[in-house]
């Protein structure tokens, strides 16, 4: 895992517009990033192998995606699968303490439509999140950080609904940020900017300038939702990361979306991003 860093730096950058109802927003980082960012990455063999274990129906896939945290270290305790009223398919979370009790929930549902092989929608979010928790765990870290790979999302949201329900008021009031991943691969990372809270957008925004990573704003209201909901109705500042634009709405629940949509250096980069954004996110988020 080579290690990256960033010096502090204010930035400001312009979301662009890219259709689909979208608007146009200039975003400000949230202040100086104020510390060095040291975060680690799984090679791109790894994260590319992962992404290609897609195959299978839903109940293969959570038994996969349970099997890629196992190889990436969350082991025992750590490994739970929570059962979903009404679903065959249990959440998948894995849990990587810290020395605190604040929370930040990194999440991706793993199930799919009929039509296509869901490798964009979503198995591109969720086979990621191992890649993920192999970035937070390298150091101590502030935050618990909660990974979930979601079931049922496809179904009406069935799986984060009954995490979010499952949680007291005082666990969710612990959350300090919910990190939603849906729809990865199709081109550069996009940030769904009216489903995510301004201040997560400025923080990932002012470390894309940083690392020199692409980002831009697209929002896609209107198509539909995703995991980010429940934990948005519950006061839980949620952002959500994509890679939807007009031209790519035609891959979600069709055949198109298939191992061939996907842009490889694209999605590495994604995965770069946010494996800073998380632990940019543990030293600022909280205070």
């Amino acid at each position: 895992m080579p290690n990256q860093s960033i010096s502090s730096k204010t930035a400001i950058a312009t979301i662009r517009s890219a259709g689909v109802g979208i608007v146009i927003a200039v975003i400000a980082a949230c202040g100086p990033l104020d510390a060095q960012v040291r975060f680690g990455t799984v090679n791109s063999r790894v994260v590319e192998e992962r992404l290609k274990s897609y195959k299978g129906n839903d109940s293969e896939r959570e038994a996969t995606v349970k099997s890629l945290f196992q190889s990436a270290g969350c082991l025992e305790d750590k490994l739970t699968e929570q059962p979903v009223k009404g679903l065959k398919q249990s959440n998948v979370i894995c849990l990587q303490p810290g020395s605190t009790d604040s929370v930040i929930v990194v999440g991706a549902h793993f199930d799919h439509v009929d039509a296509g092989d869901g490798v964009i929608d979503n198995w591109s979010g969720a086979s990621l999140l191992p890649s993920l928790y192999q970035a937070v765990k390298l150091a101590a870290r502030k935050h618990t950080f909660i990974f979930v790979s979601f079931a049922g999302e496809e179904k009406g949201l069935i799986g984060s609904r009954f995490y979010v329900n499952s949680l007291t008021a005082n666990q969710l009031k612990k959350i300090d940020a919910m990190v939603n991943l849906d729809t990865l691969a199709l081109g550069p990372t996009e940030v769904w900017v009216t489903r995510s809270d301004d201040k997560l957008v400025r923080g990932l925004n002012g470390l894309a300038l940083a690392l020199k990573l692409p980002l831009t704003g697209v929002n896609v209201d209107g198509v539909g939702v995703s995991d980010e909901e429940p934990f948005v109705n519950r006061k839980v500042p949620s952002i959500t990361i994509h890679s939807l634009t007009k031209e790519t709405l035609r891959i979600l629940h069709s055949s198109k979306d298939n191992y061939s949509e996907v842009h490889f250096d694209d999605y590495y980069n994604t995965y770069r991003l946010l494996s800073g954004y998380l632990v940019l996110l543990d030293s600022l988020t909280g205070q």
